[in-house]
């Protein structure tokens, strides 16, 4: 049987305490109430640490990333390197992903990723899952004319579900590749997440497609 010192968790707790208070105090951070409607071009949802939009906030400075996700702790990491690659193009806002609408004006975003989301593997559970037919209708809401949808993800049989919502809700594949970094798509699609650095050294495939209205 392992033991397990108490004060483990107590640490554990301080430091995302910690992490809390960072993304409380820093000027990209925001909670969802606090948030202005403002000119976004770029959208990652489910962003984890948000290291990919700042790697292509840093790429494109003269767009405008917001990075969503339901977790304070880890958005403050990506605004933590933003902050010290000084950038003031991407912005981290803890949010869900239905509410998307209260971040961002209709018909006006260039791109939406959706980059490793939660697959929410059980069947009863498919509503939830961030391309269900419910979610894509809302983003096209929010995309422009010429917008387009982008995911991003390791598990082939989410990722095949996915193109069958995207294919039933009439949108047009325009890229598509289950091997991502072995293709010869552009390399901004293969700017890595903090979850594609933890695993593609193991040799799995990142399955990508990029949808328009």
């Amino acid at each position: 049987m392992i033991e397990v010192d108490p004060k483990d968790f107590i640490i554990k707790r301080k430091r995302k305490k910690y992490r809390f208070a960072l993304f409380a105090n820093s000027p990209l951070c925001y909670e969802l109430e606090e948030w202005d409607l403002r000119k976004i071009d770029v959208v990652e949802l489910g962003a984890g640490t948000a290291l990919f939009s700042v790697e292509l906030a840093t790429r494109y400075p003269r767009k405008q990333f917001l990075a969503v996700d339901v977790k304070a702790d880890r958005l403050q990491k990506g605004a933590q390197l933003a902050a010290e690659r000084r950038l003031t193009n991407v912005h981290f806002v803890r949010a869900r992903a239905d509410q998307l609408d209260q971040l961002v004006k209709p018909q006006s975003l260039k791109s939406i990723w959706l980059t490793f989301p939660d697959p929410f593997p059980k069947n009863r559970a498919a509503n939830r899952r961030m391309t269900h037919r419910t979610f894509l209708k809302s983003y096209k809401k929010l995309l422009a004319p010429k917008g387009a949808f982008y995911l991003k993800h390791d598990n082939r049989d989410f990722f095949q579900w996915s193109l069958e919502q995207i294919v039933a809700d009439r949108w047009h594949i325009d890229e598509l590749s289950f091997d991502l970094h072995d293709s010869d798509l552009h390399a901004d699609h293969k700017v890595l997440t903090t979850y594609e650095q933890r695993w593609l050294g193991k040799g799995l495939s990142t399955n990508f497609v990029k949808a328009s209205k």
